[in-house]
């Protein structure tokens, strides 16, 4: 009897084990998802947060909430996701500056890149290089020329030290060999104030914020810093087009789960997040927020993140980039 017992124990058990394998693939999600935001309302990372939440919640079922928490250049919100459950319910929504960059900026930033595993990028946006009138350069090729024959005698703008803008530009120095003095801002408006009083002479920022400014002659839009050329400013070529290919800047947004997350979750948010951004939709209302969406899978976004990585570290430490 004992053994008839013991038997069928075994039997339920094994049964149990076999079955629960791919219950997890099944399941998930059958609960409430978080995306954290590590950035405050407003903008290109919750703004590309909140469109994947309203999508990815049609494809999987299931509400996805947004948990902004801006603060500390990012590192707020990537230390809280980093030390989330990893079971695919809390999500990081990563912005390329942030994860690039951060790691060389901050000492102890309370995350590594190792705390997560990538999901899915979901967008991009491109930059675009702008001018004050008064610099007589029309052309890419003009502006180097100038830079050259004038060092530190331009000064550029960004949104602040260890930004997209103030990493980027500080690339493009080093790839086109000119000197540039560089002048933090916080955020983009007063930066672009400057820019148009001639405080300022050059800022590489998102098209949608100068757009206007370059379509009435106000400032001159040199180059657009990503693959194409941005639908907002047709006449504006790639930095490819105007003689230097090796130029790109562009931020993206992507997702990531907190390191350990079962690869069956990871391999259905990734596909919601696919579904999400083909949908129409989904990509009129990224046109209008100025974004791209561009998708790559997980080990493509890893690949992407080593590669950039490796060049932002290279240029944080022999520009002496800090955030102190």
């Amino acid at each position: 009897m004992k053994r008839f017992v013991l038997g069928q124990s075994l039997i339920a058990f094994f049964l149990l084990l076999g079955l629960g394998m791919p219950a997890f693939g099944q399941a998930f999600p059958n609960k409430a998802i978080t995306l954290v935001v590590p950035a405050p309302p407003g903008g290109v990372v919750d703004a590309t947060g909140r469109l994947l939440g309203e999508a990815m919640s049609r494809q999987l079922g299931q509400p996805v909430v947004i948990d902004n928490r801006g603060g500390a250049s990012g590192n707020i919100g990537y230390s809280h996701a980093a030390r989330a459950s990893a079971d695919g319910y809390t999500l990081l929504t990563s912005y390329s500056a942030f994860h690039l960059g951060n790691p060389s900026l901050f000492p102890k930033p309370g995350w590594a890149q190792s705390d997560f595993v990538p999901i899915a990028m979901a967008a991009a946006a491109t930059n675009v290089i702008a001018v004050h009138p008064s610099i007589p350069a029309n052309t890419l090729g003009e502006l180097i020329a100038y830079l050259r024959s004038n060092p530190d005698k331009v000064s550029y703008a960004s949104q602040g030290s260890g930004s997209l803008a103030h990493v980027g530009t500080e690339i493009f120095k080093a790839q086109t060999a000119t000197s540039m003095v560089h002048v933090p801002y916080r955020g983009s408006g007063p930066a672009i104030q400057d820019m148009l009083s001639g405080q300022v002479q050059l800022f590489i920022t998102t098209p949608p914020s100068v757009m206007q400014h370059i379509q009435a002659g106000k400032l001159k839009g040199i180059a657009v810093t990503g693959k194409t050329r941005h639908p907002g400013l047709p006449q504006v070529p790639t930095t490819a087009e105007a003689g230097l290919p090796g130029f790109e800047l562009e931020g993206w947004v992507a997702l990531f789960a907190p390191a350990g997350t079962p690869a069956e979750a990871v391999s259905r948010l990734a596909s919601a997040v696919k579904s999400s951004v083909e949908t129409p939709e989904v990509i009129a209302k990224a046109r209008a927020a100025g974004l791209e969406i561009r998708y790559l899978p997980p080990a493509a976004l890893q690949e992407l993140v080593r590669a950039e990585t490796a060049g932002w570290a290279t240029t944080i430490k022999s520009a002496n980039i800090s955030v102190q």
